[in-house]
């Protein structure tokens, strides 16, 4: 079995307004990747992915290139990388304001 990862990444670009969480949702279950993702007051999309490590890769690599098919991804920035015993989340959810 793969070892367990997890990673906090930032999105900078036109990643609001253009459904940027939903298809980051998507392509998290698409993988079995858990965390979350929310939009900014600075208009950048932040979140978390967990689980196995050739999975994110595989989900970073689409956060800084692919995106959502109406978003221009200016750069993605990663910190907090490191090895975890077991995920902090059971799926992966989008995070909204509360009203």
């Amino acid at each position: 079995m793969s070892a367990l990862r997890s990673i906090d990444f930032k999105v900078f670009g036109r990643v609001q307004g253009v459904f940027f969480r939903k298809h980051t949702k998507e392509q998290a279950d698409k993988l079995k990747l858990v965390g979350w993702c929310k939009n900014e007051p600075d208009l950048t999309v932040t979140g978390v992915v967990q689980g196995a490590s050739s999975q994110i890769d595989t989900m970073m690599k689409w956060l800084e290139k692919t995106g959502s098919p109406q978003s221009r991804i200016d750069s993605c920035t990663f910190c907090n990388d490191r090895k975890v015993d077991k995920t902090e989340f059971s799926e992966f959810t989008i995070r909204r304001k509360k009203k």
